[in-house]
């Protein structure tokens, strides 16, 4: 699949969030709403103890969060009821040629559970979703 890039032209929206060192290599994220929960970061060993995701983590989260509730969203205007969706997010950590940490590659894999009867009207959304996933598509075009 190939995707054009576009450019944002008009900010519609900013958030700040707030991060706090706890210890070592451990961080409190803090959100902007108070109703989000605060979320605590740690780094695998031998940096962090790794007692919660690292960022690698938290990114390969985010698009797969992204990707299930942009297809979610797009059965439900076909009136298509998916069920309890499962989603799969592998990513893969490589170093570069200097010897660097790089996220080399996230595959994602949705199982929305559709019944046969709704698996033609869900055809043009495997067309579609990707292209409306806000952190998918920033992550694909680098930001």
């Amino acid at each position: 699949m190939s995707t054009t890039e576009e450019k944002p032209t008009q900010v519609v929206t900013e958030f700040t969030i707030t991060m706090e060192q706890i210890a070592d290599f451990e961080f409190r994220v803090r959100f902007d709403n108070p109703n989000h929960a605060d979320l605590d970061l740690d780094e695998p060993a031998p940096l962090g103890k790794d007692r919660a995701p690292n960022a690698a983590r938290i990114l390969a989260a985010a698009i797969g969060n992204c990707l299930s509730a942009s297809f979610l969203f797009c059965a439900r205007k076909a009136k298509v009821n998916p069920g309890l969706m499962e989603t799969h997010v592998k990513a893969r950590i490589a170093r570069t040629e200097k010897g660097r940490l790089r996220i080399a590659g996230i595959e994602v894999e949705i199982d929305p559970r559709v019944a046969d009867a709704d698996k033609q009207r869900t055809l043009r959304c495997l067309d579609l979703f990707e292209d409306y996933c806000l952190v998918t598509q920033s992550v694909r075009q680098g930001i």
